[in-house]
């Protein structure tokens, strides 16, 4: 049964990378059937090289995906130097649910509510500098916000990917051992900082390479926030494939897909540089980690303060954005407030967020099932399908392979819109909670299902009883980021669902480009406060198993309690 089940996911979650992949080539060649292009060709590349300034959207998005990524990895690296076991470290595990939980698009509209020409932090300006000055910086803040060199976005994207690589850099130091490094260090007559850049940053840079390329990957062939926040003329070239896409020319869909091969040749020349920088930092170029003793501590505390001070303040902005009647530049406050903005939305926002609610709730635990199935597999038998296969959507476009899952979608059934924006967001969201679940079954001690078995206890009935209850708050959260990466779906929602499905990220991609404020920032609100409750719920499971541990292990719970079934009549 277990291989059965095991089979369905590999069609489910893996094969579709080959039939996206496979689709989209044949494609960017000319070669699409049902549009009568039987002639292979290379006029789609053609096409594509010949469109004035795509070198420049090339090259504007190679440099802002690279750079957003390093620059995030080395505030990430500042962080856990200066904090990492102290007690700064606990209150930067405490904030990382809330600044996980944002999506990239709420996240994105918040950043420009602050840093827009006519945005808080202009307001703030004129409040404290005289007009002079503050037009200065009017103008310095005007270049952030769909500024023509993607600095902007590379500074967002930086911040909003920090969280995620801190995240997962907690089971990498444990595993690295840091405690004992700085004691090695320190009796070699080295101080904290130099030991983190000479011992753990190589450990530290050689296993975080999958979230990096997760990010990289990401950064490349954005979307939706660079509709937002990024560069218009030319956009970048993800967005410029995508416009290519909704051309309502079918005889020009050759360019679109060869624009789509173009990105994942570039995602496989980046994945490649990354992988060079890495082996010279840590193995080619090793000279710097044993001549002298330089290396200086980074201001991580400062830093963080800044971007969990930004984060915090997105939301309350947003709020005082949504009840605004009249806001005018450069007032700090508005000057007159009113619910009729949330009066007239409601209605429409209410279906918005079942819908939302209801994709993310089948995608989410779907795709925890089949995590919880491949992990169970990969304990029991060795024919089994590498991680980094089953990584592959987190480090390839989503243009790349969205085209070929829409043909095959057209074949089976062309009807069945809701279906296939689940199967896409399942595709996309399991990878992520397979990795969130990967440590801790790893982790786990068999031992105790041994016992149990001994006893001669079921399979299920153990797994049931004893190993569910100690990974419990892992699997919550995993289905807590399950559901936030099914929430934060742009791409897979419109090419799947040929828009005819509405999500919040589709609703607030759509209205932040030119409508009012005030109905994004209602759009905005709820995209940013459902992730937090799903989180929130997987914190208060966590501490609830906690309690209830330390309850049986001091005698004032048996443990038979925690395991009974209850009884049927």
């Amino acid at each position: 049964m277990l291989r059965a089940l095991y089979l369905v996911i590999v069609i489910c979650c893996v094969l579709p990378t080959v039939f996206g992949l496979v689709g989209v080539s044949l494609s960017s060649l000319g070669y699409i059937p049902p549009l009568g292009m039987h002639h292979p060709s290379l006029d789609g590349f053609a096409m594509v090289f010949d469109w004035q300034g795509v070198w420049r959207s090339i090259s504007m998005t190679v440099y802002s995906a690279v750079a957003s990524t390093y620059l995030a990895c080395l505030i990430t690296f500042a962080v856990l130097q200066a904090s990492w076991g102290t007690a700064f470290w606990r209150k930067v595990e405490v904030s990382l649910s809330p600044l996980l939980a944002v999506p990239h698009v709420a996240f994105a509209i918040g950043f420009a509510f602050l840093f827009a020409p006519t945005g808080m932090g202009t307001r703030l300006l004129h409040e404290w500098f005289a007009y002079d000055s503050a037009a200065q910086g009017v103008a310095d803040l005007a270049l952030v916000i769909n500024d023509p060199h993607a600095l902007g976005m590379i500074l967002m994207l930086a911040f909003k990917e920090v969280p995620f690589l801190l995240l997962m850099s907690i089971s990498i130091l444990q595993q690295v051992n840091v405690s004992q490094i700085e004691k090695v260090s320190a009796s070699l007559g080295y101080s904290r900082a130099q030991a983190w850049w000479k011992c753990v940053l190589p450990q530290w840079l050689t296993k975080l390479r999958f979230p990096m390329l997760a990010v990289m990957a990401y950064g490349l062939s954005v979307v939706d926030v660079a509709l937002i926040i990024g560069p218009t003329n030319p956009p970048t070239f993800a967005v410029l494939v995508w416009q290519w896409f909704n051309d309502p020319d079918l005889t020009l869909l050759p360019r679109a897909s060869a624009g789509a091969v173009v990105l994942f040749v570039i995602s496989l020349i980046l994945i490649g540089l990354a992988r060079f920088i890495e082996w010279s930092i840590t193995k080619g170029l090793r000279s710097w980690q044993y001549a002298g003793r330089r290396g200086f501590a980074l201001p991580g505390k400062t830093v963080f303060l800044g971007l969990l001070v930004m984060s915090v303040s997105m939301m309350p902005l947003m709020l005082l954005w949504s009840v605004a009647q009249r806001w005018r530049f450069p007032d700090l406050l508005p000057s007159r407030y009113s619910l009729r903005f949330w009066e007239f939305e409601w209605a429409s926002i209410v279906g918005t967020i079942e819908q939302s609610m209801l994709i993310a709730l089948i995608s989410a635990t779907t795709a925890l099932v089949m995590a919880l199935l491949a992990h169970e597999y990969r304990l029991r038998y060795r024919l089994q399908v590498p991680g980094y296969i089953i990584a592959i959507p987190m480090l390839i476009p989503q243009l790349s392979i969205l085209f070929g899952m829409q043909v095959v979608t057209l074949y089976v059934s062309g009807d069945a819109h809701f279906l296939w924006v689940c199967w896409a967001h399942v595709f996309f969201a399991f990878p992520y909670v397979y990795l969130s679940l990967d440590g801790p079954w790893r982790s786990y001690n068999e031992g105790f299902t041994r016992v149990a078995l001994s006893l001669g206890k079921s399979p299920l009935r153990v797994w049931l009883n004893v190993k569910l209850p100690i990974l419990l708050p892992a699997i919550v959260f995993a289905w807590a980021i399950g559901i936030s990466v099914s929430l934060a779906q742009y791409l897979p929602t419109l090419v799947l669902g040929a828009g005819r499905i509405s999500t919040l990220t589709t609703e607030a991609v759509a209205l932040s480009s030119g409508f009012d404020r005030r109905v994004t920032a209602i759009y905005a609100i709820w995209q940013a406060l459902l992730p937090l409750l799903f989180f929130s719920f997987a914190i208060f499971v966590s501490h609830l198993q906690v309690k209830y541990r330390r309850l049986s292990i001091k005698g004032l719970l048996p443990n038979e309690y925690l395991s009974r079934k209850p009884r049927h009549s």
